[in-house]
């Protein structure tokens, strides 16, 4: 670990919010619900049958809202750092779920967009949503159903802020990845980015992914992500 770092980027992916009760996509018997990719999380399956997708990210609304999901000691572990980390602290997840927001984590990007939130497919306008939505829901901006998509990264999308990931990225001296298999690009390449401007790289996962991290911690998110991040401001 590099003694009194300045700056520290942190990526958490589905393992963080696994133990909050959230289902996550990928499962060892295949995707969550067992709805292929292509059907749920593309454009192309959007465009076909915009009733499946609708449902899909409904349900998973419903789940995120219910009284049985709510942050764990991760998510509050990293809030708590984040507000006494003395110098630069980016926190990027993969997930679409509140839970970091709900710990208390406030530089925050979701890469992969927000469960919480619908977009315009005309004026690109981002609302809040709590509810289900779906094709006869009226856009607020253009008073007209049939404009509103959820406001989720699909596979073949850009991930949102990667310029200001990027830029963090290239200037930490620490980054940690946080229950994510490291499989999904441009995910997959943020700790070889901070290796090039030689930050300490970490992997606090339940098994290793075999990817070059310069450490390695196993264990469930709640139990290790407290204890190294107390270390971790210990050194500073």
């Amino acid at each position: 670990m590099i003694p009194s770092p300045k700056s520290i980027v942190v990526l958490t992916g589905a393992g963080i919010s696994a133990e909050s009760g959230i289902k996550t996509f990928r499962a060892a018997d295949g995707l969550w619900e067992n709805h292929p990719i292509d059907d749920v999380a593309t454009p192309e399956g959007f465009e076909r049958n915009p009733s499946l997708v609708y449902e899909f990210y409904n349900q998973r609304r419903r789940q995120l809202l219910s009284d049985q999901v709510k942050p764990n000691a991760a998510h509050s572990h990293l809030a708590k750092f984040e507000h006494e980390f003395p110098g630069q602290f980016l926190l990027v997840t993969q997930n679409v779920d509140n839970l970091h927001e709900r710990a208390g984590s406030q530089n925050l990007v979701h890469m992969h967009g927000e469960l919480l939130k619908m977009r315009c497919l005309n004026s690109q306008l981002v609302f809040d949503i709590a509810k289900d939505f779906d094709f006869d829901t009226h856009c607020r901006c253009c008073r007209s159903p049939g404009n509103l998509r959820p406001h989720i990264v699909w596979f073949g999308e850009m991930p949102f802020q990667m310029n200001k990931i990027n830029q963090a990225l290239e200037n930490c001296d620490v980054f940690v990845a946080i229950g994510t298999s490291g499989n999904v690009y441009p995910a997959s390449g943020f700790y070889q980015t901070a290796k090039i401007r030689r930050a300490h790289t970490t992997e606090l996962n339940l098994e290793r992914t075999g990817s070059g991290f310069d450490e390695c911690i196993i264990g469930s998110a709640s139990d290790i992500v407290p204890t190294y991040f107390e270390k971790l401001l210990n050194a500073c």
